[in-house]
């Protein structure tokens, strides 16, 4: 991604924890972890999406026939294959998925993330079927949450590092760059920029463009139109000046004097005049 994500100004409203995020961000440390101690190509052939094993055209040796392959749609999404490739993934996870989540509930969410990766793993088969090199990575589910991000969030602030420039711009400008950035590793051959599924970025946020309608709750707008969602109250937060208001009213209705002011006998019979 020409920009790394490092943080929004877009609050959770129906959500107190995103689990699912922090559970599918732990997740992908820890298999990471244990594919740095098996070794990282070892997993990616056992675990990995491989377009030419998915279609029968090739076979892979029993020792690393783990699961069915039809199954690798899904386990790809949880394996990297450097340091550098979960880091990124995981800020992308981090920065967006709370707010999809928030949006989605918790299981809607996790089904939502993972149709979303099997649907970038068959954007890249019907781009490279007899590709025999494994799909690793959880970059085409997370291209789906930005997907969804964008139906809605569009005008939420996004922190980002270009270069050593921090920016903060609104989402739709910042996911349109990432998204053109796909088309333009695709038609100039990607060949400058690593061995990347650009195919299977671009199906996994048009996955998310279109599955967002369906997996989102029904009281959530969309394009960040009049939060918070209709029938959810948000928690007031007082300003300075609502604070003094608060205290002046407390004044007047407290039946003790302040510091330095003599208390207020009642009025009796003796005080009327005439």
């Amino acid at each position: 991604m020409p920009f790394i994500p490092i943080g929004d100004s877009n609050p959770r409203i129906l959500l107190r924890y995103p689990w699912v995020t922090w559970g599918l961000i732990l997740s992908c440390v820890l298999i990471f972890a244990w594919q740095a101690s098996t070794g990282i190509q070892l997993s990616a052939y056992r675990y990995g999406f491989i377009p030419a094993v998915f279609t029968g055209e090739r076979q892979l040796p029993p020792e690393l026939v783990e699961l069915p392959s039809l199954f690798t749609l899904l386990t790809y999404n949880f394996l990297h294959g450097s340091m550098t490739h979960l880091v990124g993934n995981m800020l992308a996870l981090w920065v967006f998925g709370d707010n999809v989540e928030d949006a989605m509930g918790h299981v809607r969410f996790l089904a939502f993330y993972l149709l979303c990766g099997v649907a970038a793993g068959l954007a890249h088969f019907l781009a490279y079927p007899s590709s025999e090199i494994p799909m690793i990575g959880a970059s085409g589910a997370i291209f789906g949450l930005l997907g969804a991000y964008l139906i809605l969030h569009p005008k939420a602030r996004i922190l980002s590092i270009l270069v050593v420039i921090p920016l903060r711009l609104p989402a739709y400008i910042l996911i349109a760059a990432w998204f053109a950035f796909q088309f333009y590793a695709v038609f100039t051959g990607g060949d400058d920029f690593g061995n990347v599924a650009w195919w299977a970025h671009i199906g996994g946020f048009f996955a998310g463009l279109l599955l967002v309608f369906a997996f989102k709750r029904n009281t959530v707008v969309l394009f960040g139109g009049e939060p918070p969602p209709q029938g959810i109250v948000q928690r007031k937060t007082y300003g300075a000046h609502e604070s003094r208001d608060r205290n002046r009213r407390r004044k007047r209705e407290s039946p003790m004097p302040s510091a330095g002011e003599a208390p207020r006998r009642p009025k009796g019979p003796w005080d009327r005049s005439g």
